[in-house]
């Protein structure tokens, strides 16, 4: 073991006994579900099946659905096997719920604690471990490498800022990367980077996430919000936002004459009632949709503080200003989903995790990058009723095949036997 692998596994061994401490302290900040305590310490877990299990762990929204693609491949070509998905957010847990495939069970990830990493596989037993993106745990992958499992990391993305952090540290990026038996980038930079730390060829099939398919939405309902509150007026999304981004949409929207419809739809539902607060301070009309289920015509603003609506919000909007390109750290979130379904986007300059794929799309007219208040406001003005190019619609679908097919190549010949 590397000298840093050796230092991650002493301080994650030293803080053990304060980690109860510190899930209740996120339990009152709204950051953990007390009833769901015991995963994240692998205690009292429900009966693991029989069958193969193949565990796919996420961090987030974005890459707890791309993963649940995955299952439905896996399951759709080992009917018989497991699926095991861990995650770490609640938002996340709450979305995957009602999209888990058939035959699968959800589990908030476990602390990597190497106590509480033994408990977890010695219980799961995996047989196959899949990982998103760049949510890397040195205690759970170390541990289930040594039970002998089989390791696969999929759809990795990285920033230069992250891949400088591992080359800091590159005998321990090295032994941990290793772990893995197949590795697979979303993004030129990544694929680049991991093959200077590893000196593996790493293969770059596409950002996996562009095969998601957009979020579905009842035609009644969205039949009822459009008739009940934006009427003939227009409507604006911010989907996605974070802190202070909400602020800097009503800056803009403020200055619009007429105003759309404006909805608002936190990437944190539970900080609803931090934007409420906000939305009285400003004396705007607004409803709440977890009190107001159906908003009227009369509220300026629908406070979207729910989860699994984003396609009624998609479907309801003739734009999008796509929040995380305006918050400090966060990176940008994936424009796909609402451009797929006809929507321009706007958001912020910084969304260093989609660089590629924001440049691209923005050469292609589909995208608006801004900074500042006045900036939005004049970018919502200008996009007013201008159409995204037929061509690049047509093109997003005939791309969005190719990751998921090539992932699936990949993880085809480590899917455990279901005679095993």
């Amino acid at each position: 073991m590397t000298f840093g692998l050796t230092l991650y596994r002493l301080a994650t061994l030293a803080l053990s006994p304060f980690v109860p401490l510190i899930l209740k302290a996120r339990i009152r900040a709204g950051k953990e579900n007390a009833a769901r305590l015991n995963e994240r310490l692998a205690r009292g877990l429900p009966a693991r099946p029989a069958a193969p299990l193949v565990w796919l762990h996420g961090a987030s929204v974005g890459e707890s659905l791309m993963l649940a693609a995955i299952g439905e491949a896996i399951r759709a070509e080992r009917p018989g096997t497991t699926l095991l998905f861990t995650t770490q957010t609640q938002t996340s847990a709450g979305l995957l719920k009602d999209r888990l495939p058939a035959g699968s069970l959800h589990q908030m990830a476990p602390i990597d604690t190497p106590a509480i990493a033994r408990r977890f596989i010695e219980h799961w037993q995996p047989d196959l471990m899949i990982a998103a993106e760049s949510d890397l745990w040195p205690n759970l992958i170390r541990t289930v490498q040594a039970a002998g499992a089989q390791l696969a990391l999929i759809n990795a993305r990285m920033t230069e800022k992250s891949l400088a952090g591992w080359r800091r540290w590159p005998a321990t990026a090295r032994a941990l990367l290793s772990s893995f038996d197949t590795i697979l980038a979303a993004d030129e930079r990544t694929a680049g980077g991991l093959k200077d730390i590893t000196g593996r060829t790493i293969s770059m099939p596409g950002n996996l996430k562009t095969a998601l398919p957009p979020p579905t939405a009842d035609d009644a309902e969205l039949g009822l919000l459009r008739q009940a509150f934006i009427s003939d007026r227009g409507c604006l999304l911010a989907a996605s936002t974070h802190n202070c981004e909400e602020a800097l949409v009503l800056d803009a929207w403020e200055q619009l004459l007429p105003r759309p419809a404006l909805i608002l739809a936190p990437r944190h539902p539970e900080r609803g009632d931090e934007i409420e607060t906000l939305l009285q301070a400003r004396g705007h009309s607004f409803t709440r949709r977890t009190r107001d289920h159906t908003p009227d015509a009369g509220a300026s603003i629908l406070l979207a503080d729910t989860m699994g609506e984003m396609g009624l919000w998609y479907r309801l909007a003739d734009l999008v200003y796509l929040g995380g390109g305006h918050a400090t750290g966060v990176g940008g979130h994936n424009p796909i989903e609402p451009i797929r379904l006809g929507r321009r986007v706007i958001t912020g300059p910084h969304t260093f995790n989609f660089d590629d794929l924001m440049a691209r799309l923005s050469d292609a007219g589909a995208v608006d990058i801004v900074d500042g208040a006045d900036a939005l406001a004049a970018a919502i003005r200008e996009a007013e009723g201008e159409a995204l190019p037929a061509h690049l619609l047509e093109d997003l679908e005939a791309e969005s095949r190719a990751p998921l097919t090539a992932t699936m190549n990949a993880l085809r010949p480590l899917l455990p036997s279901e005679t095993a």
